[in-house]
């Protein structure tokens, strides 16, 4: 990890390569005190300049007297040549980082592989994870970095994706490598102290304090516990510390040099890096962005800097920035398609283009199935976007009235089904014609027809008319129509809008075309609502009629097709044989299309669990009242349970209130013309702090206004700008200790005491509580209500 100006190496290493032609011998010159060589800094061109000690003298031949300036010239002069074709490579290791790093690593580390068990979200992203290798396709709501870094390591070691992860408890069987799958998340786990450490470090905390940040990190029982299995979080922090770390780095790099486009680079990937693992990590993203405006806000006082360079600086970051970004959140999704090629379970989730385009998929399914729709179709029309499901139909009616006391149609219920179902199946009619079966010639539907949709099973035509929606008030009922020789006369008549009709020249397509049907009478469009039907419908999900169809919502396509015919089955087999074909290999569907179309997906299937017993509210995360069961031994009361450490957490809890209170009470009194702070002083204590209030502010609020179920480990990102922003409070107490006590050096001790004493605090429960992150420890029931500090903690007794 790199350091200040302040520290100093433990060790230093350097490779120099050089051509092989005779060289003059050159002495080492001093370096300037003020400049430190950074970690793994490559620089090309590195001079060495000489003192007058350390000069060479030599004899001149012909005058007999010693010219050290001639020749300490020549020497320079051979120097600047040679290094034309040099390379220096310095590396560089302080031993806090390696320090912090190892303890890290065995916390981590430490029987790894127990339990031999599933654990947790384990179920999820081990699956994911054998899916990868098997090649096999799955749809995840977040991107898939995490994911493929795990399969990675596991498939580096022979693993073939063979367990199944059926459910959490399931023993791991020998085929199984428990390390490797667990390997990636602990080893960002044992990365991230050392980061902290270097993050307090640049914003020029000292060192004790630096390497108390990174011990907190170590001993927090959460991150401990969240770093030792196949789960994301880990990845998730140690990339977003990583992108803070290093665009700490490159506000202070100068601009345009090598070094500020190196540091510039690895800031974007990794900040992009932690979108990619989840898409929390977008509000590192947010953060890194606001420091860097805040930075471009500080210059422009500068006089000494003119418009243009300014503006060429921010044009120069933003490139750089959204280069990166793209290259790095694209190539990970390019890896993504390209490994799961094959059909797998969740490919129902996608359009049916793009199922088609997998290998084993839809196009098996629907192998020989006409492609143009016509007069006499049979199909199934799917959802395109959002949840999947099908155009459905049955013989039950809308209830006479609703609880709400609004009266329906009576007529027979149209839903959105989510499986497969011979009640899916409708008929593609021309209002014109009375036959349903196509005919010789055929009469392709095209962009702008207007056709009747007659259900298969029942007989009934899709109809709707001017009755508020059972869930759905603002829009129309859709419904099969029944005669009941009253005054509702049928409506049946609709209008086939072809989204993309450029791709098929305007004509209707199955599983391509994403076609909008608008009823004639009234301009609504056919629409998914999302609402659920009660019982009376079966919990069906609800379709309705918008007269707002610019929705996504009301975009639909032919999944599955098949002619009406009641012929001979020759002349059947002959039409078959004539009509264009869905191909029976894979379609073909560029990187692009696959691409745009999964970041919708994600973005539409976000996870709606209802309820789960052990979900928590944000307002519960600060003082950890409730955690989570992850995994309880069969046989004992063995168990991992996550929970943090509470003495830092409620300590880190408290710093944000006496970092705002510092701050409240310096702006009153600076606006009294009372500058208590030096000006270098007061710019640290705003920088530092508000980096960390802002981080932390900007990982926690959003979940405020979040509406899906949360846990605990959803506030661990937040937690980890806690601890910084704690360790830069217990930093300015001492400042603020020297600057206003009058005997600071008796105060300054019994404050440090008291710091020990909390650190022991700090120790002692995680040591008392690290029996829940490990899960190796047998307890009894007596064990385990000890545990319990708080009521809210949900801790097991399996056996007595």
């Amino acid at each position: 990890m790199d350091t200040t100006a302040s520290e100093q190496p433990s060790s230093t290493e350097t490779v120099t390569v050089r051509n092989r032609r005779p060289q003059k011998k050159q002495q080492k010159g001093s370096e300037d005190g003020d400049k430190r060589s950074k970690l793994m800094e490559t620089d090309e061109h590195e001079r060495l300049h000489p003192t007058a000690g350390d000069e060479p003298v030599a004899k001149c031949a012909n005058a007999g007297e010693t010219k050290p300036k001639e020749i300490g010239e020549r020497n320079a002069s051979d120097q600047e040549a040679d290094d034309r074709f040099s390379v220096s490579i310095r590396l560089q290791f302080n031993a806090a980082t390696v320090v912090l790093f190892l303890l890290s690593f065995l916390t981590r580390f430490y029987r790894i592989t127990h339990p031999r068990g599933v654990v947790f979200d384990e179920i999820h992203f081990g699956k994911f994870v054998s899916l990868y290798l098997k090649n096999t396709f799955y749809f995840d709501q977040h991107p898939p970095l995490g994911k493929l870094l795990i399969a990675g390591a596991a498939g580096a070691v022979g693993y073939s994706g063979s367990f199944e992860f059926p459910k959490i408890g399931s023993e791991y069987d020998a085929t199984v490598p428990i390390l490797a799958l667990r390997f990636v998340p602990a080893l960002c786990g044992s990365l991230l102290a050392p980061i902290v450490y270097s993050i307090l470090r640049q914003v020029k905390l000292g060192q004790g304090i630096s390497i108390l940040g990174g011990l907190l990190i170590i001993l927090d029982n959460a991150l401990l516990t969240h770093s030792r299995f196949i789960l994301m979080e880990s990845m998730l922090l140690f990339f977003a510390a990583l992108g803070i770390l290093t665009v700490l780095k490159f506000l202070q790099a100068e601009p345009f040099s090598v070094r500020w486009w190196t540091l510039g680079s690895i800031a974007s990937a990794s900040l992009t890096a932690a979108v990619c693992v989840k898409f929390v990590g977008f509000y590192s993203y947010l953060l890194a962005m606001y420091m860097i405006g805040r930075h471009v806000w500080m210059e422009l006082p500068d006089r000494r800097k003119t418009n243009a360079y300014i503006l060429l600086k921010v044009i120069a970051k933003a490139t750089l920035i959204l280069a990166v970004s793209g290259a790095v959140y694209v190539g990970c999704f390019y890896v993504h398609f390209a490994t799961l090629y094959k059909a797998g379970p969740h490919d129902n989730v996608m359009t049916s283009a793009f199922q088609a385009s997998l290998e084993g998929g839809l196009a098996s399914i629907t192998k020989g199935q006409p492609l143009r729709v016509q007069h006499g179709s049979q199909i199934t029309l799917k959802h395109t976007h959002g949840r999947v499901c099908w155009l459905h139909s049955h013989t039950h009616v809308y209830p006479i009235k609703y609880k709400d006391g609004r009266g329906s149609s009576h007529q027979q219920q149209v839903t959105c089904y989510g499986f497969k179902d011979v009640n899916n199946w409708w008929i593609v009619k021309r209002p014109n014609k009375d036959s349903l079966m196509v005919d010789d010639e055929p009469d392709y539907i095209e962009h702008g027809d207007v056709v009747q949709l007659v259900h298969g099973v029942t007989s009934r035509a899709l109809n709707s008319h001017d009755v508020a929606s059972a869930m759905s008030p603002l829009c129309q009922e859709v419904s099969c129509y029944i005669d009941y020789n009253i005054s509702m006369s049928a409506n049946l008549l609709w209008r086939v809008e072809i989204l993309n009709g450029k791709e098929s020249k305007n004509k209707w397509h199955a599983i391509t075309s994403q076609v909008r049907l608008v009823h004639v009478n009234t301009t609504a469009a056919l629409k998914y609502t999302g609402e659920q039907l009660p019982d009376w419908g079966f919990n069906q999900f609800e379709v309705a009629a918008d007269r707002r169809q610019q929705t996504i919502d009301t975009i639909w396509n032919v999944e599955e097709h098949r002619y009406t015919q009641h012929k001979d089955k020759k002349d059947v087999l002959n039409k078959l044989l004539t009509t264009e074909m869905i191909p029976t290999e894979p379609t073909k569907l560029s990187f692009w299309s696959k691409f745009s179309e999964l970041q919708l997906k994600m973005l539409l299937h976000a996870d709606k669990l209802e309820s789960h017993m052990y979900s928590s509210e944000p307002h519960e995360w600060p003082l950890m009242d409730k955690g989570i069961a992850y995994w309880i031994d069969g046989e004992s009361n063995a168990q991992v349970h996550l929970l943090g450490n509470l003495v830092i957490w409620y300590s880190a809890t408290l710093a944000i209130l006496l970092y705002v209170a510092f701050m409240v009470f310096y702006l009153i009194r600076r606006r009294r013309e009372q500058y208590d702070l030096a000006p270098a002083e007061w710019d640290r204590f705003r920088l530092g702090g508000e980096i960390f209030l802002a981080g932390y502010l900007i990982h926690y609020l959003p979940y405020l206004f979040v509406e899906r179920t949360l846990f605990l480990y959803n506030y661990l990102p937040a937690l980890l700008f806690k601890v910084l922003l704690l360790c830069f409070v217990l930093d300015h107490c001492q400042l603020a200790l020297r600057k206003f006590v009058k005997q600071p050096r008796l105060v300054l001790g019994i404050y440090r005491a008291i710091v020990m004493g909390w650190f022991a605090g700090v120790v002692y429960f995680f040591q008392r509580y690290s029996v829940l992150s490990y899960g190796t420890t047998t307890l009894s029931a007596d064990d385990v209500l000890e545990l319990r500090l708080k009521d809210t903690w949900d801790l097991i007794v399996h056996k007595p």
